[in-house]
């Protein structure tokens, strides 16, 4: 076998996209201290009168609070990202993003009174529907999705319980559900 390293394909439109938004929302948001970003890029309750209010309910999933938030959030979201757009398509993986932003966007402004930002809820998706992506309509659950859920979930609970921190847990718990409840509505339309 031959392999040819000669061209630069944009393999994952939809992943290379949110990259490239998110990171441009960051140098903005770094530009103006982090007042882009707070207008914008970030979800909290507000008023429902506000078009913006509907716009950050999705939008807050391209805000990040600082260049390492950005690269953690956005290095696992090319790795695992990538792959799943490849299996399922871009339409799927779009959707996906916008149903999980949505979600947690909409359990941020009914139970927590702090402002959310950052892709750890898509990650967190992405994550536990990468885990459950090879499911088949004959009733077995895989157990590496087992372990994920356990491993994944059960530590964002521990810390909602025991740390007090700027981290939204219930964000990465949100989003691994979304990608639990996805994950099997997506297999078994493709099985």
């Amino acid at each position: 076998m031959k392999i040819k390293l000669n061209k630069i394909k944009f393999n994952s439109p939809i992943i290379l996209t949110f990259t490239l938004l998110s990171f441009i929302v960051l140098i903005i948001s770094q530009l103006t201290d982090g007042e882009f970003v707070i207008k914008y890029f970030s979800n909290y309750k507000s008023s429902l009168t506000s078009p913006l209010t509907y716009f950050r309910t999705v939008s807050h999933v391209l805000g990040h609070a600082n260049f390492q938030h950005w690269f953690y959030n956005i290095s696992l979201l090319l790795v695992i990202g990538s792959m799943l757009e490849e299996k399922y398509g871009s339409f799927i993986i779009a959707e996906a993003i916008l149903i999980t932003a949505l979600v947690t966007g909409i359990f941020n402004m009914l139970f927590s009174s702090t402002a959310l930002l950052g892709a750890s809820g898509v990650v967190f998706m992405m994550i536990v529907l990468s885990s459950i992506s090879g499911i088949k309509d004959d009733g077995e659950v895989p157990l590496s999705f087992i372990l994920v859920l356990i491993m994944y979930i059960g530590r964002e609970v521990y810390n909602g319980i025991v740390n007090e921190d700027n981290i939204s847990q219930l964000t990465h718990i949100i989003g691994g559900l979304s990608g639990a409840v996805l994950g099997f509505v997506y297999n078994i339309k493709n099985n």
